[in-house]
């Protein structure tokens, strides 16, 4: 059969369906194979063009989830690129600041890297990434007025004893410090001398 037979068979048939009185729920119909076949026609007629529109849509869809995904991709790659650039910058900005902090430390601490590891360095660094030299040296010295173990040594107090080589088993009057050979050299003299 041609498409516009089947065309017009259908639609007369959906007149006679919508025509035909609404059954009562209550009773049940008993089954009329021609109004079943004409309401399958209908239901594979909608079915068909829904299907058409369908094909006709799929590429559409398709192309606009690869411009959005495209655009997801870049936009997440240039997240992690500034996100991978801002922990660079600050890893140099501490890096920066505990150099600062040890630089300052080493004319009063005896071990510049305790002040580095006890203070909090970030706050020593403004928005525009300058290094408040003042701030440190203050909180320098209130540190070691805090710990005060940490300070050089003061060299105005007793000195510790320095070794003195002359001291000990080797400093009596009578030996004088001379190599192993000339001592042997000595020795085998005497030997041959006899004495």
């Amino acid at each position: 059969m041609p498409e516009e037979t089947q065309t017009e068979q259908v639609e007369e048939q959906q007149q006679e369906i919508e025509a035909a009185p609404e059954a009562d729920t209550s009773e049940e119909e008993p089954f009329d194979r021609k109004r079943a076949e004409a309401a399958l026609r209908k239901k594979n007629s909608e079915a068909e063009n829904l299907r058409k529109r369908l094909r006709e849509l799929e590429p559409l869809a398709a192309k606009a989830k690869e411009l959005e995904d495209a655009q997801k991709t870049e936009t997440e790659r240039l997240g992690e690129q500034l996100t991978a650039q801002r922990e660079r910058a600050e890893k140099a900005v501490r890096a920066a600041v505990a150099s600062k902090v040890e630089a300052l430390a080493a004319k009063q601490f005896a071990d510049p890297e305790d002040a580095v590891g006890a203070l909090d360095l970030t706050t020593y660094v403004d928005g525009d990434g300058v290094i408040d030299t003042d701030q440190i040296r203050a909180d320098l010295t209130e540190l070691l007025k805090r710990k005060p173990h940490w300070a050089l040594p003061d060299d105005s107090g007793p000195r510790r004893p320095a070794p003195d080589r002359t001291q000990g088993s080797s400093g009596n009057g009578a030996r004088t410090p001379t190599s192993p050979g000339d001592e042997f050299a000595g020795f085998m003299q005497r030997a041959l001398k006899g004495r």
